[in-house]
């Protein structure tokens, strides 16, 4: 693995990590779907490992890189400041522009009666997984395997759940096992996109290395605040779900640690 480029790294570390998203969904084909205060636990779990890579995967890295760049002083943290608030708006932007769909909350942004509904469930999945891949291709192209292996496990395996909750919500709309499967695997497939894009932009210009890190994890924050979170309080497990978060969030923290 040594010998790969940057590039060749975060395409296949973001498609392992998008793979996660397939294997997650499993149960679903054998009729082991898990009660709802499960689910909610484990999208804590997803939020808090996506919390912690934010932090110490892309923020803390983001403002090393910055600070080698422009010394100490008010620059680095002026520039991570502005392309958290960056990779925020961009996501949000992505959120009113694209028609999809929640399972909860119903259809949002522009109204498309053409798309199927199945599309939008996809394309919602999508602005979620996008930057989990951008993420996992800015670790790689930042710092090769020492940067991205950390955000690459974390980020797989909050996808795990991840696909689980999809698969049992198709379900839940009447598809059949496979195709509900089979859709929650598609939707990891974004990632190694992202996961391309982040490394490329990395590799050719380096100047942009706190930017791209920084503006990753503002994309994460947008998607824990806005979609996991919500998502995960909206039936009276809060408190499961708070504790599936702590669980994530020290379980990235010591696999950056140890890994890192």
């Amino acid at each position: 693995m040594e010998t790969m480029s940057p590039l060749t790294l975060g395409f296949f570390g973001s498609l392992a990590a998008g793979a996660m998203t397939a294997v997650g969904a499993v149960p679903v084909l054998f009729g082991s779907t898990p009660s709802r205060e499960m689910r909610d636990m484990l999208l804590g779990f997803a939020a808090g490992v996506m919390l912690a890579a934010s932090f110490f995967s892309l923020i803390i890295p983001a403002l090393e890189a910055a600070e080698k760049q422009f010394d100490n002083g008010a620059a680095p943290a002026a520039i991570v400041c502005v392309a958290i608030l960056l990779g925020m708006a961009a996501v949000a932007v992505m959120n009113e522009l694209l028609p999809h769909e929640h399972f909860k909350t119903g259809r949002e942004g522009p109204a498309s009666a053409s798309l199927r509904r199945v599309w939008l469930f996809i394309i919602a999945i999508t602005i979620h997984n996008f930057p989990e891949g951008l993420a996992v291709g800015v670790g790689f192209g930042a710092d090769g395997i020492t940067g991205g292996l950390p955000l690459a496990l974390g980020i797989g395996l909050q996808n795990a759940p991840e696909g689980l909750a999809v698969a049992v919500a198709l379900l839940g709309e009447g598809y059949a096992k496979g195709r509900a499967w089979g859709i929650a695997a598609l939707t990891g497939l974004v990632e190694p996109i992202g996961g391309l894009l982040g490394a490329g932009i990395i590799a050719l210009a380096e100047p942009l290395l706190p930017w791209g890190l920084a503006f990753a994890a503002g994309a994460m924050l947008f998607v824990i605040s806005h979609e996991i979170i919500p998502e995960t309080h909206r039936c009276g497990y809060q408190n499961k779900a708070t504790l599936g978060l702590a669980i994530g969030l020290v379980l990235m923290l010591f696999l950056d640690v140890w890994l890192g």
